[in-house]
């Protein structure tokens, strides 16, 4: 592997890269360098990211499938690390970190907190050493966006970490992610090894007199370490909890020094930035929101996966144009944003711009980039009672109103979903959610109300249903469901009987069969399997 010593070099290395791929594609035409080429197996196999489609536009997701993620070669040519050598030839650190001020780049992380100002705080402060923290604990369930880019482009977070450490004036990095994902930490591994061997990370950076060096440290899965405290302390060795701010991590963070944290899809925008320019970057998305976010769009939608698109897209360019629309033809009922503590918004606020601002007024916000879509088969007080069970298994325990907050208000909603909600839940629902929003300690209990909030804001009807009715509307909870054979309609087949897994439905053969409702759990194989919908999902006043 050659050493890289100046901006002159890796312009030549580059076309030397690209001049030999050209002689091996021409002797070997057939082999392609296709999308499905360098997918990791598990990848190639759910195909989580397709070809663009719709308004896709892709920055961060620009080499993932394209290139082979375990070659340095492979992503010098495609402009890998000339972005770095530029800066470190062409540019001061003030003149990168104006930059990305005019760039509007924002953290992806979901605050959005502006990238650059953060530089700037910590190059300001007066202490040394200072750190460069890449945050890629991704814990928001059904999320996979930073691992995506760490297993297809380890290359472009690496080069955006030592841009921003060349800016801060940073010598040592730390990428923190979760154990859960070994594709990811073995690339990421052999990506740092490799950019050491070139001479891209360590004393010398690309011949210059600047030095950088990362290292991977990796965490055991608590959610909360994905708040940067919380992951501070757990890097330093200390159990992940968060600790009250200010003063904030760019004035004392990693022992106690200036320290800037930014997540994966932050800092692999970095390079396209200096390669592109700011004003390239800010033609896309809004005033205040700019560029591309990457979402993991899953739920009742024709065409989940990963997705990356202009922000101020619609919430309906996202559903029916990128995403083929919901299933089965069925009806839009909610779209929920932003992970465990973003909120559900209902289909009425389809053409919400999708951007930092608009997210956060309607009551839910951007997070890291998950994206649920629900059709109307989904009970809102199930979906809150699920998020809020994870919020709560997940809470760290430090700070009171989070830890007895998320815990009484799952207590209700469980009640209420089965069927023992009583008259004042409602209203008990909304001060603890109150409380616990302004008295939490961190951002995972400041943000733990948003689903309670939000759907009873949006679908407080469904709540009076579960308490008042006993009538679960979307027949989904198993405690207000009674399944009963309508006598003129079955056949007596059997099948129903054969699939049931306790054994509560008998009957003879070809005769009308019945269900024993002391035994019966609600589990709704029966009415799944049944071919003459003979079986009724009874609910309320049905039942």
């Amino acid at each position: 592997m050659p050493l890289v010593t100046s901006l002159a070099e890796l312009i030549d290395l580059q076309k030397e890269i690209l001049l030999r791929k050209r002689e091996e594609v021409a002797a070997q035409p057939l082999k392609g360098w296709g999308p499905e080429k360098f997918a990791p197996p598990a990848l190639r196999a759910d195909q989580e990211l397709d070809a663009p489609r719709g308004k896709e536009i892709r920055v961060v997701l620009r080499n993932c499938t394209l290139i082979d993620p375990e070659s340095l070669d492979d992503y010098i040519a495609e402009d890998g690390y000339l972005a770095l050598a530029t800066v470190l030839k062409e540019n001061t650190p003030e003149q990168v970190i104006e930059t990305i001020n005019q760039s509007g780049l924002r953290g992806r992380g979901g605050a959005g907190f502006p990238t650059g100002k953060k530089w700037q705080l910590t190059r300001n402060s007066p202490e040394f050493p200072k750190y460069v923290v890449c945050n890629a604990d991704e814990g928001d369930p059904g999320a996979f966006m930073n691992r995506r880019v760490l297993e297809g482009d380890p290359h472009s977070v690496l080069e955006g970490m030592a841009i921003a450490a060349y800016a801060i004036g940073a010598s040592q990095g730390y990428v923190y992610c979760r154990a859960e994902y070994p594709v990811a930490v073995r690339t990421l591994n052999l990506a740092i090894q490799q950019a050491r061997t070139y001479g891209i990370l360590g004393q010398h950076v690309l011949g210059s007199d600047f030095a950088f060096d990362v290292e991977l440290r990796m965490g055991a899965g608590a959610f909360v370490c994905g708040e940067e405290t919380a992951l501070i302390a757990s890097i330093e060795g200390r159990r992940g909890e968060p600790r009250p701010r200010p003063p904030f991590p760019a004035v004392s963070g990693l022992w106690e020094k200036p320290t800037s944290i930014n997540n994966v899809e932050t800092f692999a925008n970095v390079p396209q930035i200096i390669l592109t320019g700011a004003d390239w970057f800010a033609s896309m998305g809004t005033e205040k929101s700019k560029g591309t976010k990457t979402f993991a769009l899953a739920g009742d939608v024709n065409h989940t996966g990963l997705i990356e698109v202009p922000l101020g897209i619609t919430l309906r360019e996202i559903v029916y144009d990128v995403g083929e629309g919901i299933k089965k033809n069925k009806a839009l009922k909610a779209i929920q944003t932003g992970g465990p503590m973003g909120g559900c918004l209902p289909a009425s606020m389809i053409d919400l711009p999708v951007d930092y601002e608009s997210l956060t007024a309607a009551g839910s916000m951007m997070g890291s980039g998950g994206m649920i879509v629900m059709d109307e088969d989904t009970c809102m007080v199930d979906i809150a009672r699920f998020f809020m069970e994870f919020i709560q298994e997940e809470s760290c325990g430090k700070c009171t109103p989070c830890r007895v907050g998320t815990h009484s208000m799952l207590e209700i909603l469980t009640r209420i979903c089965k069927g023992e909600g009583v008259d004042g839940d409602i209203e008990e629902l909304e001060r603890l959610s109150k409380v616990t929003r302004a008295h939490s300690l961190c951002g995972l209990g400041q943000g733990a109300p948003n689903p309670v909030v939000s759907t009873l804001k949006h679908f407080r009807q469904e709540y009076e249903a579960h308490i008042y009715e006993k009538r679960c509307p979307s027949k989904v909870c198993r405690s207000l469901i009674r399944y009963e054979i309508v006598a003129e309609s079955c056949t007596g087949c059997d099948f129903c009987a054969k699939n049931c897994p306790i054994g509560a439905i008998s009957g003879d053969r070809r005769k009308p069969h019945l269900i024993d409702q002391e035994i019966c759990v609600r589990c709704g194989i029966c009415i799944q399997t049944c071919n003459f919908n003979a079986i009724l999902a009874l609910t309320g006043e049905q039942n």
